[in-house]
């Protein structure tokens, strides 16, 4: 028994070493594992807080160039950004409401200071009853434009004094300046050298150098009709102005500028569309005559002098076929498209202003013409030198006629 007894014993006894040296293993793996990881929370704790330092302020090689080549993402992000919203702070919209009063009041004072002490910039004087009257001219009166001038005049104020405090004005300059801005200047006209002479001498001039699109002598008629519906193709309004006359009525530039477009258009038939120098307006000239629209001497990218024969009034147009008149009234559609960014020029985000009365007010303005019986074109008699067409020829490097 005492014998059995022992080898019981001996054999728990075994178990038990067995037992205790395994949980000693164990133990001791586990123990290396806790630890392995604790070191390793250790370490991203000890990166995130030096990255957290460096954030803050504390040196570390490794850490500038990440945070210098973060902040030059930042930086060339923010700049991506700041010239995306720089592209797109450009005026969306206009409405030109301006009224044939207004406009001759403000050029008469324009005209009549010119090279004084003060001289009144007409579009300034605009722009401020603009901001005034919230756009609308028909609360217009000669009174207030009469008495912003004679502040200025008086030299107690300048227009940048005056308008410090208006809203809106920066806005009504920008967009009126894009309206007006290429119709009045210094340019140099030919005229008689007195009136029993046919010779034509050179004159400097300052004043009015935009024309009436309807060539002197020529009759024609029209009203507003800016807005007003139309139905060819698609419901729409009309974005022009019509001016009613004889078939082969000569069309002329209404301001100086290049030839953009030339030929024909489904709605407008036989068309023209001229460019500012500028490049704020964009005229467009619609239903020009069939079988002899153009000045013969025209093609895209040709520079036309204000109050040159660019056209003739016709009826063409509302056909996907060229050479058509579908027009029943013979007209000549005249369109101010008004461009302060590319993507205006064609789409949704198109402007045209309503130029009925700037059309009234070109009147004072037209350019008589002659006919070459050789070759049945209308040329203009009294030539023009305008500066900006001069100007822009040099820069293309074109020869000045």
């Amino acid at each position: 028994m005492n014998r059995l007894f022992r080898i019981k014993q001996g054999i728990l006894c075994e178990l038990f070493v067995v037992l205790v040296a395994t949980s000693f293993l164990i133990y001791d793996k586990v123990s290396k594992r806790t630890l392995a990881t604790i070191g390793q929370t250790s370490e991203v704790s000890v990166t995130t807080d030096i990255e957290g330092e460096e954030e803050a302020g504390m040196s570390g090689e490794s850490s500038d160039t990440d945070n210098q080549s973060t902040e030059q993402q930042n930086t060339d992000k923010s700049e991506d950004s700041s010239k995306e919203e720089e592209k797109k702070e450009f005026i969306k919209w206009v409405e030109f409401n301006v009224s044939y009063e207004a406009l001759d009041q403000a050029y008469q004072y324009d005209v009549e200071s010119y090279e004084k002490e003060v001289h009144v910039n007409w579009i300034e004087l605009l722009a401020y009853l603009g901001a005034t009257y919230g756009g609308e001219f028909r609360n217009y009166k000669k009174s207030d434009m009469n008495k912003l001038v004679e502040r200025l005049q008086n030299k107690e104020e300048t227009m940048t004094s005056i308008t410090a405090d208006m809203k809106y004005y920066s806005y009504y300059l920008e967009a009126y300046t894009a309206v007006l801005g290429g119709l009045v200047g210094e340019y140099e006209i030919q005229q008689k050298k007195d009136d029993t002479s046919e010779e034509l001498v050179w004159v400097k001039k300052y004043g009015l150098k935009a024309f009436l699109p309807i060539a002197k002598n020529f009759p024609y008629s029209d009203y507003d009709d800016f807005g007003v519906s139309r139905s060819y193709g698609y419901k729409r309004r009309h974005l022009g102005h019509d001016m009613m006359g004889q078939v082969g009525t000569p069309i002329v530039a209404v301001e100086s500028g290049y030839v953009e477009a030339i030929g024909w258009n489904q709605y407008g038939g036989w068309r023209l569309g001229i460019r500012s120098f500028d490049g704020k307006r964009y005229y467009y000239y619609a239903h020009l005559r069939k079988n002899f629209p153009y000045n013969k001497a025209l093609e895209e990218g040709s520079v036309v002098q204000a109050g040159d024969v660019i056209g003739y009034l016709g009826r063409t147009g509302y056909s996907a076929t060229e050479n058509v008149n579908n027009i029943e009234t013979s007209h000549l559609h005249i369109g101010l498209q008004l461009i302060f960014d590319e993507s205006q020029k064609e789409g949704n985000n198109e402007i045209w202003v309503d130029c009925y009365n700037l059309t009234r007010f070109l009147y004072r303005n037209r350019s008589e013409t002659v006919k070459n019986t050789d070759t049945k074109e209308w040329n203009r008699i009294y030539n023009i030198k305008d500066p900006a067409a001069e100007e822009y020829k040099k820069m293309q490097g074109k020869v000045i006629d």
